[in-house]
Formats: structure tokens, C-alpha cells, sequence
């Protein structure tokens, strides 16, 4: 079992939060004395706050900076996809 206090600020980690759930993209933007400030990717952007304790089941991978370019690009993609297609209605 992991916690947030083993991720480092201003990197992207696929994780994997419980041991029976999903497996999710997040990037650590700030850290304090006890917390860390974190967004977490789905179909829309969710930024929180996690204690530096809280618990991870797994750190799947910390993503380098090509994959993460490539990931944006495509999640940029599908955002704007979205949002043109909201404009549409």
C-alpha cells in the first residue's frame, strides 16, 4: 500500500486508488506541510485535496513527458470535441 506522500509535485502517475477500482490519470500541482493539491483526469478536470496520508493501492506508472504530450493532446482533442458538439444542441 502506497500514500500520496511518495508522488512528487508537477508529475502526471497513473494510479490505482482502491484495489478493485479503476485506474486513473492525476497530477500533483501543489503539496503543503500535510496535503497534497491534486487533479484527476475523467471525462471533465476535478481538482482536490488529499492528505499526505491517505492511501494508495498502486502506482502504476509515473508518466514521462512524451506520454504525458501525446495524453494531452488527445484529451484536448476530445474536449474540444465535446464542447462542439454541446455548442451544436
Amino acid at each position: 500500500m502506497y500514500s500520496y506522500a511518495l508522488l512528487e509535485k508537477g508529475c502526471y502517475y497513473l494510479i490505482q486508488e482502491k484495489e478493485e477500482g479503476p485506474v486513473g490519470l492525476i497530477k500533483v500541482n501543489m503539496e503543503t506541510d500535510h496535503c497534497m493539491y491534486v487533479s484527476k483526469y475523467a471525462d471533465s478536470t476535478l481538482a482536490v485535496w488529499k492528505k499526505k496520508t491517505d492511501p494508495i493501492f498502486d502506482i502504476l506508472e509515473l508518466l514521462g513527458d512524451d506520454k504525458v504530450k501525446t495524453w494531452e493532446s488527445i484529451y484536448n482533442d476530445s474536449q474540444d470535441t465535446y464542447n462542439y458538439e454541446e455548442d451544436e444542441e
